[in-house]
């Protein structure tokens, strides 16, 4: 990666790229020496792949991983079977990868994006011009109140890491990736609190929504959907390693036996 980003041409094109000369060798020498001083990969090249797009990215954003791939999946095969135009609402959203790849592999529906750090929301903003994705900065405890109600699919990849756990994150996140995206908390489920709460309010009865979680957390992430009552169907799921990585809930359509 880091040899064809200093050569400018794809991993692909390698083989037939010919050597490296004059600039292109100190530029290497540099990617290699931050590379091995711990900084991330995809910072130094400022392009992460995430499915079947590629976004832009940097300090101050968080790098989006192939295990998000998988719940993003989910939520594709969920608007897929659904007739007629989708409201989806990615919250937490970083570069907005996740609503990159929906809108890329299944255009046609309106997409909103929520999030909160001003850093991430420039990357977010590149990564997401021309798409028609509509990026706003806030809250998502507040976020869209004009939308309680209508919408179909919500998305989250929150940030889950418990603060007891900061001393085994490995150091090359810690020390470069943004804390905003990365600790939520004692149990690291602060904000997915908030987020259950927003995604109740948010969704019509019906709509799902589905949050990514630590591997810790396969119980007790769903657990907060339940007892909020506000959804049924609630259901962990694994990732590419089959490893409890996300949640998934149908707001309810009735409550006691009753119509919403």
């Amino acid at each position: 990666m880091l040899l064809a980003h200093a050569l400018g041409v794809t991993p692909a094109r390698l083989l037939t790229a010919g050597p490296l000369h004059g600039h292109q060798i100190d530029a290497f020498d540099d990617l290699v020496r931050a590379r091995v001083g711990g900084t991330p990969a995809q910072y130094l090249t400022g392009r992460a792949p995430f499915r079947t797009v590629e976004v832009a990215v940097g300090p101050g954003v968080f790098i989006p991983r192939p295990e998000t791939e998988v719940m993003t999946g989910w939520a594709i095969e969920v608007l897929r079977g659904r007739a007629g135009e989708q409201t989806v609402v990615e919250l937490c959203a970083g570069s907005g990868a996740i609503s990159l790849a929906i809108c890329t592999e299944l255009p046609g529906h309106v997409q909103y994006a929520v999030e909160l750090s001003a850093a991430a929301v420039e990357y977010a903003d590149v990564n997401l011009a021309g798409t028609g994705v509509i990026l706003l900065q806030g809250d998502l405890a507040d976020a869209l109140p004009e939308l309680d109600g209508t919408v179909d699919l919500v998305i989250a990849n929150p940030p889950y890491v418990p603060l007891e756990s900061y001393d085994g994150i490995p150091a090359e996140v810690r020390e470069h990736e943004p804390e905003l995206a990365l600790f939520s908390g004692l149990d690291g489920l602060d904000v997915m609190r908030v987020l259950t709460r927003t995604a109740r309010r948010l969704l019509r009865p019906g709509g799902w929504v589905c949050a990514e979680h630590a591997e810790l957390q396969h119980r007790s992430a769903p657990e907060l959907f339940v007892a909020d009552g506000g959804f049924d169907q609630v259901r962990d799921r694994r990732d590419y390693n089959d490893r409890p990585r996300f949640v998934t809930a149908r707001r309810r359509t009735t409550v006691a036996g009753l119509p919403l």
